[in-house]
């Protein structure tokens, strides 16, 4: 025989479809991931070495549904992995530009995912 239930929730399906809802808002966080990736790129943009302007130009954001990128160099400047990176055998040491961006910018995109993620659950009804 069954028992009673001890707890009931009133409107367990609406906070379940609200929950879900809100699940998929935080798997595309499209417009957060581009702010994030344009003020690092903007960052890196002013940071990264220069001769001719060329690798400072080639830096660029990147967005997907899961992550923000900022991306450099390209089939124009294929030096910008080394530029980055190193090459000791060629006497390049890393500069790190986009890293660097990244770990400077970071109060500020950290805030730009807070806001949006405190957003999102703001709109989920129930709790």
């Amino acid at each position: 025989m069954a028992s009673a239930p001890i707890l009931a929730v009133e409107g367990s399906r609406q906070l379940r479809a609200t929950l879900r809802r809100a699940g998929d808002d935080m798997e595309d966080l499209k417009s957060a991931h581009r702010a994030v990736s344009t003020l690092v790129a903007g960052v890196a943009t002013s940071s990264a070495p220069s001769r001719t302007g060329t690798l400072r130009s080639s830096i660029r954001p990147g967005v997907t549904k899961t992550s923000a990128l900022v991306r450099a160099g390209g089939a124009r400047v294929p030096y910008a992995k080394p530029i980055h990176w190193g090459w000791p055998s060629r006497g390049i040491r890393a500069s790190l530009f986009l890293t660097d961006a990244g770990k400077r910018s970071e109060p500020a995109w950290v805030e730009i995912y807070v806001r949006e993620v405190n957003r999102i659950l703001d709109q989920v009804e129930g709790i």
